[in-house]
């Protein structure tokens, strides 16, 4: 643990530098950056904006991969949801987010304008992805709109 820049974090925020928010999101990162017991460094060796990056933008895997659009984003989560909170709260974004556009899909696949309620869900459903992903690099939490939540 890096307890020098823990020090100089509580010497900004007593002098007001920073608000209590800031000092707040800057020493989950100190946190989180730093090894664990047996010498693993949590999230794969990537600091925790990254990972979350990844784990939103690969449910675009499926475009390579049958299937692994859905897969791979649930095993990062499961992966590392007992290490760190915000992957956490953002696998179980994604993943209610995945099982909400698989049932608008499919509600819009028996409608008689199926078709282009489909096409419609499937750039609002890519275009939420990039979003999000961009928010979770910039260390941003942003729940999916239309999102039924089924895991809390």
């Amino acid at each position: 643990m890096n307890y020098e820049d823990l020090k100089i974090l509580d010497e900004l925020r007593e002098k007001g530098s920073i608000t209590e928010e800031e000092y707040q999101r800057e020493k989950e990162k100190i946190l989180n950056n730093t090894s664990i017991g047996s010498g693993k460094r949590p999230l794969f060796g990537m600091t925790e904006n990254t990972y979350i990056m990844l784990m939103h933008l690969s449910q675009f895997a499926g475009v390579i991969v049958p299937c692994a659009g859905f897969i791979v984003p649930i095993i990062m989560w499961i992966a590392n949801k007992d290490i760190n909170v915000n992957v956490d709260l953002h696998g179980k974004n994604i993943l209610n987010f995945m099982i909400s556009y698989v049932i608008y899909a499919a509600v819009a696949a028996i409608t008689i304008i199926g078709i282009p309620i489909a096409i419609i869900i499937g750039l609002l459903y890519v275009i939420l992805v990039i979003i999000a992903t961009v928010k979770a690099y910039n260390g941003e939490y942003w729940k999916y709109p239309l999102t039924i939540q089924f895991i809390k």
